[in-house]
C-alpha cells in the first residue's frame, strides 16, 4: 500500500470529526462521535482490510471502556448535587468569599491549587469534575469555567494519580530506576516552564487582562507555591510531586489570599464579606466533610506502600464463566471485571470497580452524606434523579468516542495512530524533539489519559529517539508532557466537564479555544528540549 495514502486515510476521520464539531453550525458530540466511529469502522474493514473479528472485538471493548468515564462523571455529578441540594455548597461559597472576595484569588485557589492536589491523588479527569462546580457555585459562568478547568489541569498530570503516567505508563519499556527518575526530572522542569505561562492563559477565559495584571503577584506566588515543591520532589520521587505540590500550594494560596498578598484591593458587595455572617469552624468542617473524605479516601487507596491499593486491584479471578464464542468473563476478589478473548481475539477489557474513582469515593460519599449531612429521603432521591437525568446523552457520546479510540489504536504497527505518529516522525527527522510532545498530546486526545498515551506511544518515541540519535530520556519526557497537555483538548475530558456543569453542544467551541494554550505548551516544551541538555550536562 502507498504509505502516504495510508496516512491520509488514517487522519481523515479526525479531520471530519474536528470539522463537524468546530464548524459554524456544529454537530453535537453525541452525533459527531458515533458517526466518526462508524467512518473508522468502515475504513478499517474496507480500506485497511483489518480482520473483522478483531475490529468487532474492538467495538465491544470500546463500548465497555466507556464505563469508566461514564461512572466517574455520574459520581462527580452526584457529589456536586449532594453539595448543592444539601446547602453545603452555600457554606463553602461563603467561606471562600471570606478568604477573599477577589475573583482571581478564588480561581487560583480552586481552579489551580486545589485541582493540582486532586490530580496528584486521583487523576481520571477528577480535578475538573470537582473544581468546576465549586467555581460555578461561586458565581462564575459555566462555559468559561469549563475551559479554565481543562487548561489548568495539565501541569500536574504527568505525576497524577500518585505518578501513574510516569512509573506505570513507561513500565513496558523496562527502564531502570535511574532512567525513570531522570525522565521524571526532565518532565517536571518542562512543566514548570509551561506553568509560568499556561495558567495565566487559562485565567483569560474567565477574567480580563486588566484584572490579571492587577493581581499578577498573587497569581505567580500561587503558581510557584505548587510548582517549586513539585519540581523539588520530582528530583527524588515519581509518585508524589503533584500531590504534595498541590497540597502545599493550596495551603499557601489560602494564606496569601487571607492576607491580601499580591491582590488588588477590590470593592466587594457587603453581603459577601462584611455583611455576611462568618462561617464557624464547625459548620465549615461539616460543609467540607465530603471533600475531606474524598481526598482522604483517594490518598489512602492509591499510595503503593499501603495495602488497600493491592487489595482493591487484586486481579486473580475469583469467579469465571465462558460466554461461548463471545468471550471469557471473570470477576476478581478486588471486583475487577474482566472480558478476555473477545470474539476469539487477544482483545481484553477490564473494569476495576473499586479503583476507578466512581463507586469509591463518589458513590460512597453520596451514601455517607445522607446521614452525616442530615439529607432527607426526598432530597436524596432528588439528587439521584437529577444526576441520572444528565447521563443519557453522555453515555451515547462516550460510547461513540471510546469505540472510535479503540478502532484507531488497535492493530499494533498497522494501527491508525501508529501510522500518523510514524509519518510525522519521518517528516521531521532529526527535528523530532520539537514535535515529540504533540504525539503525546495526540494520544491523550484519543484516549483521555496521559497514562494510556505513554503506554501507546512510549515505545514508538523510544524507537524514534534511537533511530535519529536523540536523547531517549528527553524524548520520553516530552512524550509525558505531551500526554499531559493533551488533556486540554481531550474529547473525554471535555464531554465530562460539560455534562457535570450542564453545558450542551459546546464541545467544538471549547476545543477551538483550548487548542491555543495546548499549542503554546508544546512550543514551550520544544524550547525546553534545547535547554535541558545544558542543565543536565552541567
Amino acid at each position: 500500500m502507498n504509505p502516504y495514502l495510508d496516512f491520509f486515510m488514517a487522519v481523515l476521520p479526525l479531520v471530519i470529526l474536528i470539522w463537524m464539531m468546530t464548524k459554524k453550525n456544529s454537530v453535537p458530540s453525541n452525533v459527531a462521535l458515533p458517526l466518526t466511529a462508524l467512518i473508522v469502522y468502515v475504513l478499517r474493514l474496507v480500506y485497511f482490510a483489518s480482520p473483522p473479528n478483531l475490529i468487532n472485538a474492538s467495538v465491544v471493548k470500546g463500548a465497555l471502556e466507556a464505563l469508566t468515564p461514564i461512572t466517574i462523571i455520574w459520581g462527580a455529578i452526584l457529589l456536586f448535587k449532594t453539595m448543592d441540594l444539601s446547602g453545603q455548597q452555600d457554606v463553602v461559597n461563603r467561606w471562600l468569599n471570606q478568604v477573599s472576595g477577589n475573583r482571581v484569588a478564588q480561581l487560583m485557589i480552586i481552579g489551580w491549587a486545589f485541582a493540582f492536589m486532586i490530580e496528584g491523588a486521583s487523576g481520571f479527569g477528577t480535578p475538573a469534575a470537582i473544581a468546576g462546580p465549586i467555581l460555578v457555585g461561586l458565581g462564575f459562568e459555566a462555559l468559561p469555567v469549563a475551559m479554565l478547568a481543562l487548561v489548568m489541569n495539565s501541569v500536574p498530570v504527568s505525576f497524577g494519580a500518585v505518578g501513574t503516567p510516569t512509573w506505570y505508563g513507561f513500565g513496558q519499556l523496562n527502564l531502570d530506576a535511574d532512567m525513570l527518575l531522570l525522565i521524571g526530572q526532565k518532565t517536571a522542569l518542562i512543566h514548570a516552564a509551561a506553568a509560568l505561562v499556561v495558567p495565566v492563559m487559562a485565567l483569560r477565559f474567565v477574567v480580563g487582562w486588566r484584572e490579571i495584571r492587577a493581581n499578577l503577584v498573587f497569581i505567580y506566588l500561587s503558581i510557584l507555591s505548587c510548582v517549586v515543591p513539585f519540581v523539588l520532589l520530582a528530583m527524588v520521587n515519581n509518585e508524589f510531586p503533584s500531590l504534595v505540590g498541590g497540597a502545599v500550594g493550596f495551603a499557601v494560596s489560602i494564606a496569601l489570599a487571607r492576607k491580601n498578598v499580591g491582590l488588588q484591593k477590590c470593592e466587594v458587595e457587603p453581603e459577601t464579606r462584611e455583611g455576611a455572617e462568618p462561617v464557624e469552624a464547625r459548620a465549615l468542617i461539616r460543609a467540607l466533610s465530603p471533600f475531606i473524605a474524598l481526598i482522604a479516601i483517594l490518598v489512602v487507596t492509591r499510595i503503593p506502600a499501603l495495602p488497600f491499593r493491592a487489595w482493591m486491584g487484586a486481579l486473580a479471578p475469583a469467579w469465571s464463566i465462558e460466554l461461548g464464542s463471545f468471550a471469557f468473563f471473570s470477576v476478581s476478589a478486588g471486583l475487577v471485571l474482566n472480558l478476555t478473548e473477545i470474539f476469539g481475539t487477544n482483545a481484553t477489557w477490564a473494569y476495576k470497580a473499586l479503583t476507578v474513582p466512581a463507586l469509591i469515593p463518589f458513590f460512597l460519599i453520596y451514601l455517607l452524606c445522607i446521614p452525616i449531612l442530615g439529607i432527607s429521603r426526598k432530597v436524596a432521591r432528588q439528587i439521584w434523579a437529577e444526576a441520572a437525568g444528565r447521563m443519557p446523552k453522555t453515555v451515547v457520546t462516550l460510547v461513540g468516542a471510546l469505540i472510535m479510540v479503540q478502532l484507531m489504536m488497535v492493530g499494533g504497527a498497522r494501527s491508525l495512530t501508529t501510522m500518523i505518529g510514524r509519518t510525522f516522525a519521518e517528516v521531521s527527522g532529526a527535528y523530532w524533539q520539537y514535535f515529540a510532545a504533540f504525539l503525546g498530546a495526540l494520544g491523550s486526545f484519543f484516549s483521555g489519559s496521559c497514562t494510556v498515551s505513554n503506554l501507546t506511544f512510549g515505545g514508538i518515541q523510544e524507537a524514534i529517539a534511537g533511530s535519529v540519535g536523540l536523547d531517549k530520556g528527553l524524548i520520553l519526557a516530552m512524550q509525558s508532557v505531551g500526554g499531559a497537555m493533551g488533556n486540554m483538548v481531550c474529547i473525554n475530558n471535555i464531554v465530562a466537564v460539560c455534562m457535570i456543569l450542564g453545558i450542551y453542544n459546546q464541545e467544538g467551541a471549547i476545543i477551538k479555544k483550548t487548542v491555543m494554550p495546548m499549542l503554546v505548551y508544546g512550543v514551550i516544551a520544544g524550547l525546553m528540549s534545547l535547554v535541558l541538555p545544558l542543565v543536565f550536562s552541567a
